[in-house]
């Protein structure tokens, strides 16, 4: 697989830090060609510069095109990486909702909007989704978040059944916590919810990497999250009342 990997045209979204970054130094050194993207455009050089890449920096919505010119006019992976993690619940500002809605989600309708066509022109392309954990199961305290990514997941699998037949190979990334600034923003839930079991981005590109190997769609780097997954659509409501028992633990803890 890093064989196949060797001057392949890649972004990676949201790269300046964290899962982003790793990514983009796991496929620099299996060989290929990195695009590193990021709001930040000082954080997206200092990675591109690290790894011999390109710094594209910019909203992740509106850079596909210009990433393609810079890799010789074509992408062969495309990771959807870039996400915010929108705190609150149903009273959130409708501002909030939007942010979570437009970036955990339409960045990659948007990108895949403009790399499918070429994609099933010549039959490859590989979508990389980072989705969490949140969507396949929740997180208390973070309703513009769950939801979202429970959006973003449902876009990947949409996209790998409608065109895995026709060489498209699309990859869901679920962790939970990842020890970066974002599980640090998440104060007193992440703390009690994710902190516990968090492990380091490079474990997350690798799961990655692992999952391209066997050719597998739902790529857990917490490889708990399954069984999880399967109580859920089992037994949701004896689920529902695990998760609400976080959720009044979360709530005795003051947060």
């Amino acid at each position: 697989m890093v064989e196949a990997m060797q001057d392949a045209a890649v972004v990676v979204t949201g790269a300046g830090g964290g899962i982003g970054a790793a990514l983009a130094r796991r496929f620099a050194a299996a060989g290929a060609r990195v695009v590193v993207n990021d709001l930040d455009g000082a954080k997206a050089a200092a990675v591109a510069d690290e790894i011999g890449g390109i710094a594209v920096p910019g909203d992740a919505s509106a850079i596909v095109a210009e990433a393609r010119d810079a890799l010789g006019g074509t992408v062969d992976v495309y990771c959807a990486n870039a996400g915010v993690g929108s705190g609150g619940t149903e009273a959130a500002p409708e501002q909030v909702w939007e942010l979570a809605w437009d970036v955990n989600v339409m960045a990659h309708v948007r990108a895949a909007n403009q790399l499918i066509p070429t994609w099933l022109e010549r039959g490859s392309g590989r979508f990389v989704s980072t989705v969490s954990a949140a969507g396949l199961l929740t997180m208390v305290g973070a309703a513009p978040y769950s939801v979202t990514k429970h959006g973003a997941y449902a876009f990947a699998e949409w996209l790998s059944l409608t065109y895995r037949h026709r060489g498209v190979k699309v990859h869901a990334i679920c962790p939970q916590g990842v020890r970066t600034d974002m599980l640090a923003s998440t104060g007193s839930a992440g703390d009690l919810v994710l902190k516990p079991t968090a492990i380091e981005p490079d474990d997350v590109a690798d799961a990655l990497f692992a999952g391209i190997e066997e050719d597998r769609f739902l790529i857990l780097p917490h490889p708990e999250v399954a069984a999880y997954y399967q109580a859920r659509a089992a037994t949701p409501d004896r689920w529902l009342t695990s998760m609400n028992h976080i959720q009044q633990k979360w709530e005795a803890d003051g947060r």
